[in-house]
């Protein structure tokens, strides 16, 4: 599989200078520009990590979006609120330009390496990866550049139909930044790379995230992620969306949920 970006673990890396972190927003993971909010928790992860300097795991990440970042150099400062020996809790502030960004709430422990005792939800029924067509590409979202995206057929093109009663999407997605394989720091940019689930509702353009939150719940194993985005409400100006991640052995590894902004071509919500 050729590369269509920066590989991920390099676009988010962290300097320290003096005693403060830098960080280095990269264009390959921009939406129209804006850094994505998937990829933004990516730098998040690897600030916590540069600064704790141990080994362990993200297990739960809460950003506010605050301002749109440009690209470039931006400083990151950490507190640690409690240091706790199965759990640590962080905060985490980006700033850009000498104005805060981002404001992230960080639960920080280690994976369990067990299967799961009990799991609610379903990987979503797909035909295989090779006989999906890949998802479509707007351009100015470089974030696609670093993703094999496929839907299946059987969908629909959602992209094009509008449906009032559809407000979600099942997609398979693959590394494309020379990665083989998902790890724990790319499933917090896998769980929010995908289309909006208001598309297939008639939405237009992009759905800008004011919080979002993400929780790691395994570590991936093998190329696809089977990911089910949907609506739970759309109200207004905003939705509540859900993104839910299941590796290749049918195992939820990760979830997320975000608040963002909404538009449909009518001025209305609905």
């Amino acid at each position: 599989m050729s590369h269509g970006a920066e590989r991920l673990e390099l676009a988010s890396r962290v300097e320290e200078k003096n005693g403060t972190l830098l960080v280095t927003l990269h264009p390959d993971y921009t939406v129209y520009g804006v850094p994505n909010g998937g990829y933004l928790q990516c730098v998040i992860v690897q600030v916590v990590r540069h600064h704790l300097g141990r080994d362990g795991d993200v297990l739960a990440l809460s950003t506010n979006f605050i301002s749109a970042p440009s690209l470039g150099v931006g400083e990151a400062e950490v507190e640690v609120v409690k240091q706790g020996r199965r759990v640590s809790f962080l905060r985490v502030r980006l700033r850009v330009d000498g104005r805060v960004v981002t404001d992230s709430l960080v639960t920080w422990g280690t994976l369990d390496e067990v299967p799961a005792r009990y799991q609610y939800s379903a990987p979503p029924a797909l035909s295989p990866p090779e006989s999906c067509p890949p998802a479509p590409r707007a351009e100015g979202m470089t974030l696609h550049d670093a993703l094999d995206l496929r839907v299946d057929p059987s969908q629909g093109r959602w992209w094009e139909e509008a449906d009032p009663t559809k407000g979600f999407h099942d997609t398979w997605l693959a590394r494309r930044d020379g990665a083989q394989e998902w790890d724990t720091l790319s499933l917090f940019f896998a769980a929010d790379c995908l289309w909006p689930a208001t598309v297939p509702l008639g939405s237009s353009g992009w759905v800008p995230t004011l919080q979002l939150t993400t929780y790691l719940r395994q570590r991936p194993r093998g190329q696809w992620l089977r990911a089910r985005q949907r609506c739970e409400v759309v109200v207004g100006e905003s939705v509540d969306e859900r993104c839910e991640l299941f590796d290749e052995r049918g195992v939820l590894v990760a979830v997320s949920q975000q608040l963002a902004l909404v538009r449909f071509p009518d001025g209305e919500s609905s």
